[in-house]
């Protein structure tokens, strides 16, 4: 009798994280997990991932009479916390696999972006938020205030930078995850925080994409520590700083020698469609926009070199040398990337 000397291909497990966000007001991130075998000796890409289906009706997506939607791989990002794993940011899917759930954004946004490839758009977000235990921020006695508002701006010390661990683990898991992470820095409320996303050398997609992973795995490094996170613009009531998304915004021409007057006729265009950039910069805007704490009111718009009460500032040193960006102050952090890259690139952009 002949042995058998049939050779078995050897599967290893890997686990995927699917990330999508929900059809909450505001928006909610959801996630869920698959185990799949791949060949360890091959690639494994994208293309390799397989779509999914989820319970609209609990994300608010559907009805429970017509409940299915499905995620569709769109971008794989290294999953910093587990070996062999990955990251999957997802497109949303009505039922039938075709069409694009009316709460996706992304689809039109890459779209968008593609039309205007040749003016080589740049975003970069200054994404805000503050760190929450028992739905108090870090740094809030559970009776009273704190220290009024002065030290904590990129503040050093026990008494003033309340959070800093999440912070430094959630710089370190973007990098990790090959996120476009740029830099941290303590803001002015206690227990308030920003990071960059996106800039120079980054597509403009990919920066979009970014800040929403980023987002989840800020999420996910708070619970891993009994704690929260919150986009809210305004999490504390009062003489306190809001949150904000601000969004530094160039093209090729903005870019060039002599871009200022590019600039600053992207200004003017922004001032004639105020509503409609305020409509699609996140909930709850006039909470934030009222003309005090480093904003300009809702109700008006206005810009200028340096000025961090305007709606758009220029920066002091792009008006020196006569080109670069603008940073449009008013999106919420609880803002939406996509919906926000597409008002600008159609508000300066669109001839």
């Amino acid at each position: 009798m002949t042995e058998s000397t049939d050779l078995y291909t050897a599967v290893t497990p890997i686990k995927l994280e699917y990330v999508w966000f929900d059809g909450a007001n505001p928006w909610g991130i959801r996630t869920k997990l698959r185990l799949v075998d791949v060949d360890p000796a091959t690639d494994f890409s994208i293309e390799d991932v397989p779509m999914w289906g989820f319970d609209g009706s609990s994300t608010g997506q559907a009805t429970g009479a017509d409940s299915d939607c499905l995620l569709r791989p769109v971008k794989l990002y290294h999953h910093p916390f587990s070996n062999d794993a990955y990251l999957v940011l997802c497109d949303v899917l009505q039922g039938d696999g075709i069409e694009g759930h009316s709460t996706n954004t992304r689809i039109s946004a890459e779209a968008m972006i593609t039309e205007h490839g040749d003016q080589s758009p740049i975003f970069g977000f200054e994404q805000e938020y503050s760190i929450l235990d028992d739905g108090r921020p870090l740094g809030f006695p559970e009776r009273g205030f704190p220290e009024p508002q002065g030290i904590y701006y990129c503040g050093v010390g026990g008494d003033r930078a309340f959070g800093r661990e999440i912070v430094n683990i959630h710089l370190d898991a973007c990098l990790a995850a090959g996120i476009s992470i740029q830099g941290t820095n303590a803001e002015v409320a206690p227990g308030q925080w920003e990071y960059q996303i996106g800039g120079p050398g980054v597509d403009a997609m990919d920066t979009c994409d970014d800040l929403w992973m980023s987002r989840y795995l800020l999420l996910l490094v708070a619970e891993q520590h009994g704690l929260t996170v919150t986009f809210e613009p305004k999490c504390v009531p009062g003489d306190w700083n809001g949150a904000g998304c601000h969004v530094n915004f160039s093209t090729a021409k903005m870019r060039a020698d002599g871009g200022i007057k590019v600039i600053e006729q992207a200004c003017k265009r922004l001032a004639k469609r105020t509503t409609e950039h305020l409509a699609g910069y996140g909930n709850d805007i006039e909470l934030r926009l009222t003309g005090q704490h480093e904003t300009c009111s809702y109700r008006e718009f206005k810009w200028g070199v340096a000025d961090r009460t305007a709606s758009v500032r220029i920066p002091r040193h792009v008006h020196t040398a006569g080109c670069g960006y603008l940073e449009d102050r008013r999106p919420n952090a609880n803002c939406d990337p996509y919906q926000v890259a597409q008002l600008l690139l159609k508000t300066i952009c669109d001839t």
